[in-house]
């Protein structure tokens, strides 16, 4: 395994002190390491790995100094855009180091949504022309393998990614942790929420803890699961797959289940909502102020005012609350409310250590969906 501190004194020692991307639980390590070193200024959690690569080129213009792109490999998609038309050597020819976390590696056993981006992410770089080389826990030397990057990125001035198998990096436990006091949990919030839909009520929830929390609540409670739909991947797209289903069922309410990351990750969306103005639109954003499902690095979450951004992007009412009390009153008052509105719930960060993951498949949690929207 490469230890976090011995890589990035490396990085510093090259010259790259600039770190931008979006936290991914195979680099939680390292990026817990940069979050714990790095000056503010010198690194920024972007809001997705698009903006992180623009960051980068902006330094690189300003410095003529590289910085480094972190990120899952399902973020190359947002990514793709600015690396083609942007940072290619056919465009501007910007250097950067791009570290990919390699979900879904074929051979290897993962969830549903990273097989597909698993099996196809060096076949991306190979379409890119992004050259690349790929780490895991029995690379030796890295020093060279990561001199030889520099040097080709350098010469080419082109994006140069280091793609990062599970267990590569050593752990290392993060120390800037965000604190908070507030009365619920994630979790908590959630078991109030589905306690508080009527029967009729669908629910569109975002990735990662908050998907999984939702299907253990309903499986413990043995409710059943044909009124949630999990988006287990496409970070940040959830309110839009919910405004997809609000605007073909405007008889029904669709509530919208969502995170401060993956809110923030895609904020344009809440234009569009607002702008369609769905009456039955429903839309909880369960605030926690970090990407908790692969670290615990901070979001801007506790940083932005949500409840005034979404209400000049034309939603009709906007709530913020922190108790379990406050909770219940605003999901009985949002039933009957004309959208689009959004409930903010501030919680605090963390999870169970044996939270269970849903097990049903994305085909088997699609069809059961959809056989509830068409009764």
């Amino acid at each position: 395994m490469i230890s976090p501190k011995s890589f990035y004194d490396e990085l510093v020692r090259s010259n790259i002190k600039f770190f931008t991307g979006v936290p991914d639980s195979l680099l939680k390590d390292f990026c817990s390491y940069v979050l714990d070193h790095t000056n503010i200024k010198r690194h920024i959690i972007a809001a997705n790995e698009g903006n992180a690569i623009a960051l980068a080129a902006g330094h690189y213009l300003a410095t003529r100094k590289p910085g480094l792109v972190y990120m899952q490999n399902s973020g190359i998609g947002n990514a793709i855009n600015p690396l083609v038309s942007l940072a290619d050597p056919e465009v501007y020819g910007l250097p950067m180091l791009l570290l990919i976390g390699w979900r879904g590696e074929p051979g290897t056993k993962d969830e549903p949504q990273h097989i597909k981006q698993g099996k196809i992410t060096l076949n991306l770089l190979d379409s890119l022309n992004i050259p690349y080389e790929i780490f895991s826990d029995s690379t030796k030397n890295f020093k060279k393998n990561l001199e030889t990057a520099i040097d080709m990125m350098y010469k080419k001035n082109t994006p140069y990614a280091l793609v990062i198998k599970k267990g590569t990096f050593q752990h290392y436990e993060l120390q800037n942790k965000v604190k908070t006091n507030y009365c619920l949990s994630r979790e908590d919030a959630i078991k109030l929420v589905v306690d508080g839909l009527t029967s009729k009520d669908v629910l569109v929830s975002t990735t990662g803890m908050t998907s999984r929390e939702l299907f253990e609540y309903r499986e413990n409670s043995k409710q059943g699961h044909n009124k949630d739909f999990l988006t287990v991947g496409s970070m940040g797209h959830s309110s839009q797959i919910a405004l997809g289903i609000a605007l073909s069922k405007p008889k029904q309410n669709v509530y919208c289940l969502d995170g401060d990351g993956a809110l923030i990750m895609h904020m344009g969306a809440l234009a569009i909502i607002g702008s369609q103005k769905p009456k039955n639109f429903k839309h909880i954003v369960i605030n926690n102020g970090a990407h908790d499902s692969v670290g615990g690095q901070p979001t801007a979450g506790f940083n932005i005012d949500v409840p005034s951004i979404v209400k000049a992007c034309g939603y009709a009412d906007v709530f913020t609350v922190e108790t379990a009390g406050e909770l219940k009153d605003k999901l009985k008052e949002m039933n009957s409310l004309n959208g689009p509105v959004l409930l903010e719930v501030r919680v605090n960060k963390g999870s169970r250590k044996d939270l269970g993951r849903p097990a049903t498949t994305p085909l088997q949690n699609k069809k059961d969906f959809m056989d509830f929207l068409s009764k």
